[in-house]
C-alpha cells in the first residue's frame, strides 16, 4: 500500500503543493513563496543543494520529505538535515510519517552520516509527541539564529 520514491522534474508542482500545504499548516501561509522553478533549480540540477522522497499510498501522493547534507566540523562528517516532513490528513495514522523518517535514517546511514537533525515548532505537540517516539530527542542547548530578509545584504 505504501510506496516511497525519489522525486522527479515531474514533481515539482507536487513538492510545491505540500511546502504549502505545510506552510498552512504551521499557521504561515503567507511565507511559502519558493516556485516550481525554485524546486527544479534547486533538486534537479546537476548538483542539487536539496533531495526528495514522496510517499504514495495506494497510488495516490500522501506526503513528502525534503532534506539536504550539512557537515559537522567536529566530527569530519556529513550530516542529514530534514527541512520538511509532510503527511496529507487523510494519510495521517498508517505510519507514512514514521516510514519516512525511517527511510531517512537509512539514507543518512549510508552516507555515513553522524547526524539526523530537524527542528519543530514549540506549540506543534502532536509533531514532538511523534519525534520523541522515534527516539528523537530536544537539543534544548542550542539555540538558532538566523538572518533572513534584507539583512544579509545589510550584513554582507
Amino acid at each position: 500500500m505504501l510506496k516511497l520514491r525519489p522525486a522527479t522534474p515531474e514533481d515539482a508542482s507536487l513538492i510545491l503543493e505540500y511546502i504549502r500545504d505545510l506552510a498552512e499548516y504551521e499557521r504561515d501561509p503567507k511565507a511559502a513563496v519558493a516556485t516550481e522553478e525554485d524546486i527544479l533549480r534547486h533538486a534537479f540540477s546537476e548538483h542539487p543543494l536539496i533531495h526528495v522522497v514522496l510517499a504514495e499510498w495506494d497510488g495516490q501522493p500522501a506526503g513528502f520529505a525534503l532534506y539536504f547534507f550539512n557537515f559537522s566540523t567536529w566530527q569530519g562528517k556529513p550530516g542529514l538535515y530534514l527541512e520538511d516532513l509532510f503527511v496529507r490528513p487523510a494519510f495521517r495514522g498508517f505510519g507514512v510519517g514514521k516510514a519516512l523518517l525511517k527511510h531517512l535514517a537509512r539514507i543518512a546511514v549510508e552516507q555515513g552520516c553522524t547526524r539526523y537533525v530537524w527542528q519543530v515548532l514549540d506549540w506543534n505537540e502532536p509533531s514532538i509527541k511523534f519525534y520523541e517516539a522515534m527516539g528523537a530527542r530536544q537539543m534544548k542547548n542550542w539555540i538558532t539564529c538566523r538572518v533572513d530578509g534584507e539583512a544579509p545584504r545589510a550584513h554582507g
